[in-house]
């Protein structure tokens, strides 16, 4: 009960984390810009808040998800196939020391990445549970609103890449198949299966861009013990 009044405490207060970068502030509203005028450190504090959250509630989806469609015996098995998750397959390192070895452009380029990657997926995951029978609108409105944040996401992270490395945002190799080229199932059983993996890899995904968000923010601060959480 704590939990679920601290999230929506969480919420309220991160409805406009990037309000400023993008929506009032007309110096901020176009990414090329140069004349952002909120600074370096509040861009990456909104960033690194808007992601955090973004984890917090894929979490809750996740857990809801389990309780309403996954037999307890069988939840162990399937999240121990971490390494089936597509994005396991690109070029974005998850070892601790290449990942502090890695420059500040990598670290922002593969946020955005992993941000681009996971638009369309969660638009799929949408139409998949508006065909459940049974689906809470509680689940459907967490993944509707992680899209849309999804989405501000990536307009703050091109500020960051346009602010903090001088250039636009840069298209990035992709793998030619992705999550969302994968065909719809209407079996049932199937689209369970395939929904539960897509969360749970989406959830680590967004763990990794907070994770190198903080470790951007580190950086800027100089800090020489920067490590990843």
């Amino acid at each position: 009960m704590n939990n679920s009044k601290a999230l929506h405490g969480c919420v309220l207060l991160l409805l406009w984390p990037f309000q400023g970068t993008t929506g009032s502030m007309a110096e901020c509203q176009d990414p090329g810009s140069t004349h952002c005028t909120i600074s370096l450190e509040k861009l990456l504090d909104r960033a690194i808040q808007h992601a955090e959250l973004i984890y917090l509630v894929s979490e809750k989806s996740l857990t809801l998800f389990e309780e309403m469609f996954i037999p307890f015996q069988v939840r162990i098995p399937l999240t121990q196939t971490g390494n089936t998750c597509t994005t396991s397959t690109l070029s974005i390192s998850t070892s601790r020391s290449e990942v502090q070895e890695n420059s500040d452009k990598w670290l922002l380029h593969s946020i955005l990445f992993l941000i681009k990657f996971w638009i369309d997926p969660l638009v799929k995951l949408q139409t998949s549970l508006d065909r459940y029978d049974n689906a809470p609108m509680a689940l459907i409105n967490k993944t509707k609103w992680i899209s849309d944040k999804l989405m501000n996401l990536a307009q703050g992270v091109t500020i960051l890449i346009q602010k903090m490395l001088g250039e636009g945002a840069v298209m990035l190799e992709q793998n030619n198949k992705s999550l969302a080229d994968y065909p719809v199932h209407f079996d049932m059983l199937e689209s369970v299966l395939r929904d539960y993996s897509l969360l749970a890899c989406f959830k680590k995904d967004t763990h990794k861009m907070e994770t190198f968000l903080k470790l951007l923010k580190c950086r800027q601060k100089g800090g020489l013990g920067c490590s990843l959480l």
